[in-house]
């Protein structure tokens, strides 16, 4: 299926490695022109240089560097036509651990972070009539996840605010989704598992029996994105094999 995003301009945050990196190796397939970021320059440039893209150095726990990324990716392209929001997750931990100091890092980067990028690509999308915003958050929005606590407050932020912009801006042309992934077979989920065995353990729970790719998740991105998907906005959608079952 051709997607209709061939040259088209799409910037994706925290590409470097993982789910992001997955969905910018998708839209450089079909035919989109990319620019990444990381926090890290040696990994930035590498995964760059490996996709085919062009990249940024950007400090994505600082809502004004994040929107600073989509600023200078739109003037790096001359446009902006699609914007993946992704970033670093806060740090684990209980309620009853966690103090209120911790809260505003979190609301930082996972909450204040998404809202400058998308309020950085918005406007020049709807006054050109075409855009597309996918951001990718947790499935913690939906059922919050065990020590987690930061990252469930702040990424269902995040999708409230996404799920309005979604309404703003549907007549000027641009969609906005989240994805909600699970567990997503990336190289920091191998390093937080204790081996081969524990990753094993942890599909058997899921109803599709495997845990995630990401060239899967990153095509789901990809069709997004897509003129096919022009009617389909304010959705967040759990990419987690069905392990999520509730009924609403």
């Amino acid at each position: 299926m051709d997607l209709g995003i061939a040259g088209k301009r799409a910037a994706v945050a925290a590409a470097s490695g993982g789910l992001g990196y997955a969905s910018a190796e998708v839209l450089v397939a079909e035919g989109a022109q990319v620019t990444i970021c990381g926090s890290d320059e040696d990994r930035a440039r590498a995964a760059a240089e490996k996709l085919g893209a062009q990249y940024l150095v950007t400090d994505l726990r600082d809502p004004e560097a994040a929107a600073g990324f989509v600023d200078q990716a739109r003037e790096r392209m001359g446009g902006l036509d699609i914007l993946v929001v992704n970033g670093p997750g806060p740090k684990p931990g209980t309620v009853a651990e966690t103090v209120l100091g911790d809260y505003q890092a979190a609301l930082d980067r996972s909450l204040l972070a998404v809202v400058g990028m998308c309020l950085a690509a918005a406007p020049g999308m709807q006054a050109q009539g075409w855009g597309r915003i996918v951001a990718i958050t947790s499935i913690g929005v939906r059922q919050p996840l065990h020590n987690l606590v930061l990252s469930n407050t702040a990424r269902a932020g995040a999708t409230g605010f996404l799920r309005t912009l979604a309404r703003e801006i549907a007549r000027d042309g641009v969609t906005v989704n989240s994805l909600q992934p699970a567990s997503h077979l990336t190289n920091r989920l191998r390093s937080m598992a204790e081996n081969e065995e524990a990753l094993a353990r942890a599909a058997e729970d899921i109803p599709a029996g495997r845990l995630g790719a990401p060239e899967d998740f990153g095509a789901i991105v990809a069709f997004l994105c897509s003129r096919q998907a022009g009617y389909l906005t304010g959705a967040a959608i759990p990419v987690d094999g069905g392990a999520y079952q509730a009924l609403l």
